[in-house]
């Protein structure tokens, strides 16, 4: 059996769009602070890793463990989710017309061991209108997304370029995945639909 631990539904939508069709959603209990003295890839897969541990300790030893943590990164500093509203507006007119980073660091954890790899995607903003910033908290979307945006959503028309893996903005990044997948003993691309 498949373990997501994340409660993300965009991450469910993924799983199921690399044809899993069957998989558990078991959202990991506590989660490791980011640490700032690592690079980004290394301290968001060491989050990952601790997400996957946790949910791990609660499910058979031979259930594949899938877990991510995605962040978003201005000039070095990390923006997770918003505290607020206004959380939510300055993190928009930070990153108004500017170029950032999206990285999201994953575990796959399966009887003991485990492997871990993150990707990093290059997304420029949009300059945004105050219209712009004004609407788009409106719609709610933000409050719930690292950076304060759902690339997947309504946040597309704030953005500019792309460059790397969309779905590592949308928060996992399905083709670093499925070989990692294959390795902890589920074939993605068996049709029978990733059956571990």
């Amino acid at each position: 059996m498949i373990v997501l631990a994340s409660a993300s539904p965009r991450r469910r939508e993924l799983l199921t769009k690399m044809g899993i069709r069957s998989f558990t959603v078991l959202p990991a209990r506590t989660e490791e602070p980011f640490d700032p003295s690592l690079p980004p890839g290394q301290a968001l897969q060491r989050i990952a890793l601790g997400k996957a541990r946790d949910t791990a300790s609660r499910v058979p030893a031979g259930d594949i463990v899938v877990a991510a943590d995605t962040l978003v990164f201005l000039d070095g500093v990390p923006l997770g989710k918003p505290r607020d509203i206004r959380d939510a507006e300055r993190m928009l007119r930070a990153l108004s017309g500017r170029e950032h980073l999206v990285v999201t660091g994953m575990a796959v954890l399966r009887g003991g061991e485990w492997r871990c790899d993150h990707a990093v995607t290059r997304v420029r903003f949009l300059p945004l209108t105050e219209e712009m910033i004004r609407w788009y908290l409106s719609t709610g979307e933000p409050m719930d997304k690292a950076g304060a945006y759902g690339v997947q959503g309504m946040g597309g028309l704030l953005v500019d370029t792309i460059d790397g893996d969309y779905y590592n903005v949308v928060g996992l990044p399905i083709a670093k995945l499925a070989p990692m997948l294959l390795w902890a003993g589920c074939d993605v691309f068996d049709e029978r639909g990733g059956e571990a």
